[in-house]
């Protein structure tokens, strides 16, 4: 073995290399991931939030939000509220889309919907259901939002004229009624709610453009909604819109007949709703004199904005009845405030001051001018106040009761007609009926007296009669003179007359006959009167004596 030790290589230092290919996976991964998150971020618009009353139907993640059907975001996450009335739903919307935020956008959420003015959001039955956005006009709006429950009948580009019709009852308009213009469907009802002190319905009506020029400022609107029964002065009125309006209730409009169209409405003007067509033409009238009437009778049947006219002329309505206008708690007339347009009784275009109209009205009360009730509609009951003049009536001046003036009144026909009728049934009541009808007993007691001496009578007269014939058979009747003979044959046929079988005797027992009848009738008056005294007046009543024949055999 040899001594020498071995010869140690000595180790080759190299600097290390710096580069791997094996670093290039993770460094393309992170590149990757880097590039995919800022694509993922810079392609991402702003982040909305939108309260609803429900989720039903709203999936995070895959619900879209669209505007016009157009897919422009998706829902990110859905929340309930602090208060848990309601949910609060995140919607991130893609870039580019930030200007679809403006003051004025409405969210609802597209479902399938059944109504009875519209069918609508069928389509989502396949496809789900997704957030509507239909962008506002305004600049650019705040990213918490406030969704809408039910969709919008029209949407806002569409061009026409949009509306605000205010009702104290809601009835049974709604989101998609339609509005009518003489029976044509024009438009539609937009949306329904309370005004913020909760003492009106508010409704947003659309026209379409083509429609818009029909609308006027001085147009009316009124409900047309289901059967409308009216018993009034004129009676009874009954009105059937169409079966749509009567199943989803509708509004028609028109300017009242007698006015000129005023100038184009607005858009966003202001209109009042009226509960019908009566109501709308009557909003025209501007009262201008209120006046007190008092009546000495019931005023049953008259009631509030009950017309009031002048010889067949609406010139006023009825505002109250009540007795807290008359101070004198002793007074028994019944008072009833009335409010007149005196324009209705003068020529156009004179205008009176109220001095000169009060003025005019007193010349009127000293000529005769008087106020009745009048009944309008025998069916119903209905009274009206009517104005016309009575020059008869003794003279009166124009009063006053506290600041209103006082027109003198007058009975209506039907209290006329009652006073009348009981002064005659106290005059009938104060005849001495009991007194005549005796005397007319005693009278036929006497009579009676008078016909049996009558007959005592004619038996001697008969004595007397068969004697002559006894005597002119004798054969020395024959020797007599011819004088004598024809005198005593004008004798028998004298008696025989009065005889049973006479002229004379009939003629008496038929008088007797008729005067017994007669008796027998003043008799019945008698009872009749004492029974019911009115009868003289209206007539026996035979309702309850008469009695139905019976029926007939069959043939």
């Amino acid at each position: 073995m040899s001594d020498k030790e071995p010869t140690v290589a000595k180790p080759e230092i190299r600097s290390a290399q710096r580069w791997n290919v094996v670093w290039t996976i993770p460094i393309l991964a992170v590149l990757i991931g880097g590039w995919m998150l800022y694509k993922n971020v810079s392609s991402k618009g702003p982040e909305v939030r939108i309260r609803f009353e429900t989720a039903d139907g709203i999936v995070a993640g895959k619900t879209e939000l669209r505007c016009r059907s157009v897919s422009v975001g998706k829902v990110s996450r859905v929340e309930l509220s602090d208060d848990l009335q309601s949910v609060l739903v995140y919607c991130i919307l893609d870039k580019g889309n930030e200007t679809l935020l403006r003051k004025g956008t409405r969210f609802w959420v597209v479902r399938p919907r059944v109504s009875a003015s519209d069918v609508s959001g069928l389509g989502t039955l396949l496809t789900g259901v997704y957030i509507e956005l239909e962008p506002g006009t305004g600049p650019m709006g705040p990213r918490y939002w406030r969704g809408r429950e039910t969709p919008p009948a029209t949407s806002r580009s569409v061009p026409g004229l949009r509306l605000t019709l205010v009702s104290d009852e809601a009835g049974s308009l709604s989101t998609g009624s339609p509005i009518y213009y003489r029976g044509y469907e024009v438009g539609r009802v937009e949306s329904r709610k309370l005004d913020p002190n909760g003492r009106r319905v508010v409704y947003e009506a659309f026209i379409r453009e083509q429609y818009q020029n029909l609308v006027r400022e001085n147009t009316k609107f009124w409900n047309t909604s289901g059967i409308n029964i009216d018993a009034g002065v004129d009676g009874f009125k009954i009105r059937t819109p169409s079966f749509q309006a009567m199943v989803s209730g509708g509004v028609s409009f028109a300017v009242p007949e007698g006015l000129r169209p005023g100038s184009l409405a607005k858009d966003g003007g202001v209109y009042e709703l009226h509960e019908d067509i009566e109501s709308a033409a009557t909003s025209t009238f501007e009262p201008t004199l209120q006046l007190l009437l008092l009546f000495d009778q019931t005023v049953r049947g008259l009631a509030k904005s009950a017309p009031v006219e002048y010889r067949g002329i609406v010139i006023g309505r009825v505002t109250n009845i009540s007795f807290d206008y008359v101070p004198d708690k002793e007074n028994q007339k019944v008072p009833v405030l009335v409010e007149v347009d005196p324009k209705l009784l003068r020529a156009a275009g004179v205008n009176d001051s109220a001095e000169e109209e009060i003025l005019r009205l007193g010349d009127a009360v000293s000529k005769g001018l008087r106020a009745t009730l009048k009944t309008g509609s025998l069916l119903t009951g209905a009274m009206y106040v009517d104005f016309d003049y009575y020059p008869d009536d003794p003279p009166a001046d124009l009063g006053y009761k506290g600041d209103y003036p006082v027109v003198p009144t007058l009975p209506s026909g039907f209290a006329q007609l009652e006073v009348k009728l009981a002064s005659i049934l106290d005059k009938i009541e104060a005849l001495p009926l009991d007194k005549a009808i005796s005397e007319i007993a005693n009278a036929a007691e006497e009579t009676s007296k008078t016909v049996s001496e009558a007959k005592l009578a004619i038996k001697e007269i008969e004595k007397a009669a068969a004697s002559a014939r006894a005597t002119m058979d004798n054969p020395e009747f024959q020797k007599l003179p011819e004088d004598l003979r024809r005198s005593l044959t004008e004798l028998d046929k004298s008696v025989r007359s009065m005889g049973p079988e006479g002229s004379m005797q009939g003629d008496l027992l038929r008088t007797m006959d008729e005067f017994r009848a007669a008796m027998r009738a003043m008799e019945s008056l008698s009872d009749t009167i004492k029974e019911k005294p009115n009868s003289l007046l209206f007539g026996k009543d035979t309702s309850r004596d008469s009695k139905p024949k019976a029926a007939g055999p069959r043939r």
